[in-house]
């Protein structure tokens, strides 16, 4: 079977050649221990050579696992991406075919023998020249994808690096800076804090490409919102070394995008983090607002974008991205990191992380591209977001008695708006203690030694979280709906944060009523809900349950310029209509 192999192929390999499905033998199988659990470092051999210097990608590791692939198997490498490094080339597998199962074969095909060498010693295939006179050889190790996620160098591209920031915490004032961080495999978000923020912010230059190392990789917290796609993040640390990399970098994409179409941005929650791309349709000017929470100006800029859905959404830019866009002539623009809110429909905000890109040189484009000049140009767009012009909204506006009548969140969750009343408000159980971990939702136990504890974290605290959980019924002329706000939904709903909600439940008796006062208040007063309706399983059995996932009060003269532009609308429908024979 020695003819199975394909013979050489590991030279040209890793001489840069081009080698398509090489077949070859594995001799070893190392586990390598990462976060995500084990990595296996292989030893491949073509029948003239072997090599060490092989890595399975992270979404192979379960073939391990099972025995789909052992010692002396012999596989074909359908993907697989090589790396330079100053210490020698790495060749990290992404996917391969099972040809022979070793336990069948249980020898080494044609005149090789297994490498009496350690799983790290160099490979066979030499270093590139220019490298061989490195003056701290030791500063270096093997370069893999990010997707790997080992201990090992990262060389990435930089892409959407953000400008320092400044937080609050319980430790006190700190800084930080974000970055995006691409090769072929995938993406991953690092992020540098305070010493490590001051030490390589002038450091990092976006668009180029360095060597990482000794980065401390955590699990990403849980709902956190990112339209990157990987379950970890990286933290720059004291010992963490970044250089430039020198070598050719033409394989290592510039940018990565996870677009969701215009049209599905109503599907999404609220607070998400996405990509989009559209034809900017309609720019406004930069303006200046005082921003609610901080009384601080800034420049905003909102524009208008549409895709091949003929659907438009509103994107709002702050700061330099505001002044400095420049995608007014129907150019394309691609939003990396765009925030998902509801207010007057659904609107995109840049995150301080985000990036535009106008006109890319990407497929996304060039489509979207031709299909307006072709026909786009053409069409009316249908807004999910306020009207520039006379705040017209074309949201899914339903009245309750509509809601229930269509259906919604019968076959999979659906989402309207409605202006309504609060009718009836429950004060028992509006406010639960939950666990302090901002991605955890679960009530606690308070136990005899006065501390508190989570079943899902599995863990004790000297402290809790108030949390709302505010059942309300809606009515509104048609009908009436019973809706849960939760959350941040329900603080909007009150007027009040969680935090003042739960120091007056605290105080709350027959001399103290403020707490049933603050939630009494909302009684009778109107409200614009946005609903999503949804089947749940809930206390053994599957239920509509419909919860408020945001809460704005009414804006009349928005509210009152919808309901002109549609009985303008229906008025044009019943002009246009023929007469009755």
């Amino acid at each position: 079977m020695d003819w199975l192999l394909t013979r050489g192929a590991i030279e040209r390999i890793f001489s840069k050649q081009e080698v398509d499905k090489p077949v070859l033998q594995i001799l070893k199988l190392v586990p390598i221990p990462s976060p995500s659990g084990n990595r296996y470092r292989i030893t491949l051999w073509d029948g003239l050579q072997e090599n060490t210097r092989v890595m399975l990608g992270t979404q192979l590791s379960m073939m391990v696992d099972y025995d789909e692939i052992d010692q002396f198997a012999v596989v074909q490498l359908d993907h697989y991406v090589h790396y330079t490094a100053p210490l020698g080339d790495i060749l990290v597998v992404l996917g391969l075919t099972v040809v022979e199962k070793g336990f069948i074969l249980r020898h080494v095909l044609g005149n090789g023998a297994l490498s009496s060498s350690s799983p790290d010693a160099p490979s066979t295939a030499s270093a590139p020249s220019s490298f061989r006179n490195c003056q701290d050889p030791g500063s270096f190790s093997d370069v893999v994808p990010i997707t790997s996620l080992t201990p090992f160098y990262h060389r990435a591209r930089v892409t959407n690096k953000s400008s320092v920031q400044e937080y609050d915490s319980a430790r006190g004032r700190g800084r930080r800076f974000s970055m995006s961080l691409l090769d072929e495999s995938g993406e991953i978000r690092a992020v540098a804090f305070n010493s490590e923020c001051d030490r390589l912010c002038n450091v990092i230059e976006d668009n180029k490409v360095y060597y990482i190392s000794k980065a401390s990789v955590r699990k990403v917290r849980p709902g956190y919102p990112s339209s990157i796609v990987n379950d970890y993040e990286m933290f720059f640390t004291s010992e963490t070394t970044i250089v430039s990399c020198n070598d050719d970098t033409s394989n290592i994409p510039a940018i990565q995008f996870n677009f969701v179409p215009i049209e599905r941005l109503q599907e999404v929650s609220k607070d998400s983090v996405v990509d989009v791309i559209g034809v900017c349709t309609w720019a406004d000017e930069v303006r200046t607002v005082t921003v609610r929470n901080t009384n601080e100006e800034r420049k905003k800029r909102d524009v208008r974008l549409m895709d091949q859905s003929g659907t438009e959404v509103c994107l709002t830019l702050w700061g330099d991205q505001a002044e400095r866009f420049d995608g007014c002539d129907n150019h394309v623009v691609a939003a990396k990191e765009v925030r998902v809110t509801y207010f007057n429909g659904v609107s995109l905000s840049l995150t301080s992380s985000g990036a535009l890109h106008i006109t890319p040189d990407i497929p996304e484009c060039h489509a979207l591209w031709e299909w307006y000049n072709i026909e786009g140009a053409h069409v009316q767009p249908r807004s999910i977001s306020g009207s520039k012009d006379a705040g017209r909204t074309e949201v899914n506006w339903k009245s309750l008695a509509q809601a229930k009548a269509e259906g919604l969140g019968q076959d999979g969750p659906d989402y309207y708006n409605v202006k309504a009343y609060v009718s009836v408000i429950s004060k028992n159980n509006a406010l639960y203690r939950a666990c302090p971990r901002e991605s955890c939702y679960k009530k606690v136990t308070e136990l005899e030694n006065g501390h508190f504890r989570c079943e899902k974290c599995n863990r004790q605290t000297t402290d809790f979280k108030w949390r709302p959980l505010i059942s309300v019924t809606l009515a509104d002329f048609s009908g009436e709906q019973s809706v849960t706000c939760f959350g941040k939904e329900g603080e909007q709903l009150v007027g009040k944060s969680a935090a003042e909600l739960g120091e007056m439940y605290t105080v709350s008796g027959n001399e103290d009523t403020r707490f049933e006062d603050a939630l009494f208040d909302v009684l009778f007063r109107p409200f614009i809900f946005r609903l999503r309706a949804k089947k749940e399983f809930y206390n053994g059995e599957i239920s509509l349950r419909t919860s408020a996932i945001d809460v704005t009060p009414v804006n009349y003269v928005e509210c009152t310029q919808r309901l002109l532009g549609d009985i303008a609308e229906l008025s044009k429908n019943l002009r246009e209509r023929p007469p009755r024979e």
